[in-house]
C-alpha cells in the first residue's frame, strides 16, 4: 500500500473529512515519526509495533573489482518491530 493509498481508504472510511485533511493528518503523522526517529527516540503503536533507529559502526570494506580497501561510515538505520498481536493477527488470516 502506498502513501496515497492510505489515504485514499481513510477518506472512503471517514466520509466526514475532507480528502485534503486526511492527507495532512497522514503526512503529519509520518513527519512526526520522521523526527522522533531523528532525535534519537522511539516511536511505539501499541497491537502494531515500534519504530526504533539502530546504529551501524564505521567499517573497512573491500572494492571487488581492485582489491583495495573503502571506508564504510558510521550509518543510523530505522527499524521497525512488530507487535506479537499484529503477528498473530496476521498469522491468522492465512490460516
Amino acid at each position: 500500500m502506498t502513501k496515497s493509498e492510505l489515504i485514499l481508504r481513510i477518506a472512503k472510511l471517514n466520509p466526514h473529512l475532507f480528502h485534503r485533511d486526511t492527507e495532512r493528518a497522514v503526512v503529519t503523522i509520518f513527519n512526526e515519526i520522521t523526527a522522533a526517529l531523528a532525535r534519537g527516540d522511539r516511536v511505539e503503536f501499541r497491537g502494531f509495533g515500534a519504530f526504533s533507529v539502530k546504529h551501524r559502526d564505521a567499517w573497512t570494506a573491500r572494492d571487488p573489482r581492485t582489491g583495495g580497501a573503502v571506508a564504510v561510515p558510521h550509518k543510523a538505520i530505522p527499524f521497525f518491530k512488530t507487535s506479537r498481536q499484529l503477528r498473530e493477527r496476521i498469522n491468522d488470516c492465512q490460516n
